[in-house]
């Protein structure tokens, strides 16, 4: 099974192709799910599991996974599914989210499918907040349910989502108020982004998806005026339904009206991997989620080197 993710640099060429791998599995049950396999590093039959103290029961143990120790949760316990059993069938799942590697839980791994971001649609309406669903597509005439991930490590690792402390008010050089395009599928992303930019001084506007921010640009700017007139820089999430962040970002690269704007790629996913796909599609910066400090440096750096603050 180790072998499903070999030919990945076959897969960077997906990069500003709006399209992506994903790796589907199941928890116990029918129902599959995916995961983008970028931030899959490998998958193993689970091995034998230590058992931590007084730790989260969404964590199922410990393991060495070739001389590293990491935590392996239980994916099905964290969005609120019957915990799995132990299982001489069960497969971890090995991912990279924010810099740290973890194992995640599984009953069973099936394959793994090429899909357009055009596919990946946003979860029903209504679903209410306690809900851990990012994406929904189809496959083989099946729901398919995309975790969120994020949210669930956020919870489980209790990550600060106040923003930044105690920071000075960002003005631009003619004094006025920055304004700052915000696009993210994820609730906890948006929040920790909007709440790190409340403290600069910022003003915050939401996409919701790459297509969404899209929209939202060429509307500001169908007038003729200047984007800068509009907007002082775009951060944006990779992964999102209908239209990715590179994607988004090329697609703002090729357009007269937009392409000077400055843009700063915010993901979980590696920072190997995103160092060398933001001069691909044309990024000024990339930073990861989800540390408020960081973000705060990084909005002030383009903004300065812009010539903006």
């Amino acid at each position: 099974m180790a072998g499903i993710l070999e030919g990945v640099d076959q897969r960077t060429n997906l990069v500003g192709e709006n399209r992506l791998e994903l790796l589907l599995f199941t928890l116990g049950g029918r129902q599959r799910f995916g995961i983008n396999v970028f931030k899959v590093q490998e998958v193993i039959m689970c091995p034998p599991l230590t058992k931590i103290t007084n730790s989260s029961p969404i964590v199922a143990g410990m393991t060495n996974i070739r001389g590293k120790t990491i935590s392996v949760l239980d994916l099905a316990l964290a969005i609120g599914k019957r915990p799995l059993p132990p299982s001489d069938t069960n497969y971890l799942i090995i991912t990279e989210y924010n810099r740290q590697v973890q194992g995640f839980l599984t009953s069973g791994v099936d394959r793994i499918v090429n899909m357009n971001w055009n596919d990946i649609k946003a979860p029903p309406q209504g679903l209410g907040k306690e809900n851990y669903m990012t994406a929904v597509t189809s496959v083989d005439d099946e729901l398919i349910e995309i975790i969120d991930v994020e949210k669930v490590l956020a919870e489980l690792l209790g990550i600060d989502l106040s923003g930044v402390e105690d920071e000075t008010e960002v003005k631009s050089k003619e004094d006025k108020m920055i304004r700052v395009l915000v696009v993210d599928d994820s609730s906890v992303a948006r929040n920790q982004i909007k709440r790190t930019l409340d403290k600069l001084g910022m003003e915050c506007i939401i996409g919701k998806n790459g297509l969404d921010g899209l929209n939202i640009l060429k509307k500001m700017v169908e007038d003729g005026s200047d984007i800068a007139d509009h907007i002082d820089v775009l951060i944006s999430d990779v992964e999102m339904p209908e239209m990715d962040g590179y994607t988004l970002t090329s697609e703002i690269r090729s357009n007269e009206a937009l392409k000077k704007l400055p843009i700063l790629l915010h993901t979980s996913l590696s920072g190997v991997f995103n160092q060398s796909m933001v001069a691909k599609v044309g990024a000024d910066k990339f930073v990861p989620k989800f540390d408020a400090e960081e973000l705060a440096k990084e909005v002030k750096d383009v903004l300065r080197e812009k010539g903006i603050i």
